[in-house]
C-alpha cells in the first residue's frame, strides 16, 4: 500500500473512510477528503488525495473487510430456537445503481445502464455480515453461494433467487439444514402426509403440491415430497436424480392463500408455524441492505472508475463493521435491561461519527492544522482558469462602467 513514506498516512485514510460515511455530509470524495484532513497531520489538496484512490487501496480495504469481518463480535439478539444451530445464515443481494459511462465494467440489466450487485451472506443472531462479493447487475444471486463442509451444522434462509434442488441436496449432504420459499413453478410429488387430519381431509399423497393447494381449507400443509434434478456435470454429463425433502403451509387467512416453504429441518423439533416464525429473520437482510442505503449512503455513486466504486462499497462495509462494533462496547457499558434496536442505533452512530473520529485521531496521536487553516484550504477557489459567477458577472458589467 506504502511505496514510499510521504505525507500520506494510512490509519487517518482508513478511519476517515469508515467514518466519513456516518458523517452528515454528502457522499462525495471531496467530503472524504475533508474528513481526512480534519484527522491526519498534513492535510492533502485535491490532486493529492484524488491520486491515491487506486486499485491497489480498493484491495486494501477488501482485506480490511475480510479481517473485521472475522474479529468483531457482538450481542446475540435472535431467538434461543437457534441455538441448535453452529450459525444461521441469510443469503441475499442488493442492486447499486451506476454510472452509465461504467456500464462496460458493471452491466446493467437494461441497455446503457451500469448497475452492480452486492452479495451478502447475513447472520441475524449477531446481526453482522459473514460473507460479501461484488459482481455487475446481470450476474444472478444463486452464483455467488456455493456449497461445501462450511454448511454443516448451518442453517441457510433463501429467497426464491436461489431456489435449486441440488442445491438444496448438497445442502442436506453437507448434513446443513435450510428453509426456502417453494417457486410458483415448482410441483413436487407428495410422496408421504406428515400429519393426519380428522374427517373427511383431501389425501395429498401421489399428488402435486401446488394441483392441490387450491383446494384445501387446513390451517397447515405438512407434506414430503420428492424432487428430480440434475447433478453436476462428470466427465461430460450430468445425471438425473431424485430427493425427498418437507413441504410446508401455513395459510394466510387475509391473502386466502399458503405460504409455502421447502426444507430439511425435521418436524420432531420444528413445527408448521416454527418455520413461518424462522423464516421472518430473513427481513434482518432487507433491515441491513437499508442501513447501508440510508444511514451509509450506499446508492450514491458520483464516479465513472470502476476502483472507486469498491472504494465506495468496501468503506461503507468498513461503517457498518465500526458501528457493530462500537454497539457491542456500548452494550457492555449500558445497563443490563438497556436495548438498542439497529436502527436507531445506525443513526446515533452516523450523527456522532464526526465527533468520534476527531476522538480517534487525537488518540492516535494526530494533529492536523488549525481549524482556520483547514478552513481557508478547503473553502478557497481550486481552479485559477475556471471563472465563479461573480468573476464572470463582473467581467460583463465592466465595459458598460467603463462607457
Amino acid at each position: 500500500m506504502i511505496e514510499r513514506d510521504g505525507k500520506l498516512q494510512i490509519p487517518p485514510l482508513v478511519w476517515s473512510f469508515a467514518f466519513g460515511f456516518a458523517t452528515g455530509e454528502s457522499r462525495t470524495l471531496a467530503a472524504f477528503r475533508r474528513s481526512y484532513n480534519s484527522t491526519a497531520d498534513k492535510p492533502l489538496s485535491p490532486g493529492g488525495y484524488y491520486q491515491r484512490l487506486t486499485p491497489t487501496l480498493a484491495e486494501y480495504l477488501h482485506d480490511l473487510v475480510e479481517y473485521g469481518l472475522d474479529e468483531v463480535a457482538v450481542p446475540h439478539t435472535v431467538t434461543d430456537q437457534f441455538d441448535r444451530f453452529r450459525d444461521v445464515m441469510i443469503a441475499d443481494g442488493t442492486v447499486l445503481r451506476l454510472h452509465q459511462f461504467l456500464s462496460d465494467e458493471f452491466e446493467g440489466r437494461n441497455e446503457e445502464q451500469a448497475g452492480a450487485r452486492l452479495h451478502l451472506l447475513h447472520n441475524p443472531s449477531d446481526q453482522m455480515l459473514e460473507r460479501f462479493s461484488i459482481t455487475d447487475e446481470k450476474a444472478h444471486d444463486s452464483t455467488e453461494f456455493n456449497t461445501g463442509s462450511w454448511l454443516e451444522q448451518r442453517l441457510v434462509l433463501f429467497d426464491q433467487a436461489y431456489f435449486k434442488y441440488r442445491r438444496f441436496a448438497l445442502i442436506d449432504e453437507n448434513d446443513g439444514y435450510f428453509v426456502s420459499r417453494l417457486k410458483p413453478d415448482a410441483n413436487p410429488v407428495v410422496t408421504d402426509e406428515l400429519r393426519e387430519w380428522r374427517g373427511d381431509a383431501i389425501p395429498l399423497e401421489g399428488e402435486k403440491i401446488h394441483d392441490v393447494v387450491e383446494d384445501l381449507y387446513r390451517k397447515y400443509i405438512d407434506v414430503e415430497v420428492e424432487a428430480e434434478f440434475k447433478r453436476g456435470p462428470y466427465n461430460g454429463t450430468r445425471s438425473l436424480d431424485s430427493k425427498r425433502f418437507r413441504v410446508v403451509g401455513v395459510r394466510d387467512e387475509d391473502a386466502d392463500d399458503y405460504h409455502l416453504y421447502i426444507t430439511n429441518l425435521p418436524r420432531e423439533e420444528f413445527l408448521p408455524e416454527d418455520l413461518a416464525t424462522i423464516y421472518r429473520c430473513r427481513w434482518a437482510v432487507e433491515r441491513l441492505f437499508r442501513e447501508l442505503k440510508t444511514q451509509y449512503g450506499l446508492d450514491e455513486f458520483d464516479t465513472t472508475k470502476e476502483h472507486v466504486v469498491e472504494i465506495l462499497v468496501y468503506a461503507a462495509l468498513l461503517s457498518l463493521l465500526v458501528s457493530r462494533e462500537l454497539l457491542s462496547l456500548v452494550t457492555e457499558c449500558a445497563d443490563d435491561e438497556a436495548v438498542f434496536p439497529p436502527g436507531r442505533w445506525a443513526a446515533t452512530f452516523r450523527s456522532h461519527a464526526q465527533l468520534i473520529l476527531n476522538d480517534l485521531g487525537e488518540f492516535l496521536g494526530y494533529s492536523p492544522p488549525p481549524l482556520l487553516e483547514r478552513l481557508i484550504e478547503d473553502a478557497q477557489k481550486i481552479h485559477s482558469q475556471r471563472p465563479i459567477l461573480q468573476e464572470t458577472l463582473a467581467t460583463a458589467t465592466q465595459p458598460r462602467t467603463e462607457a
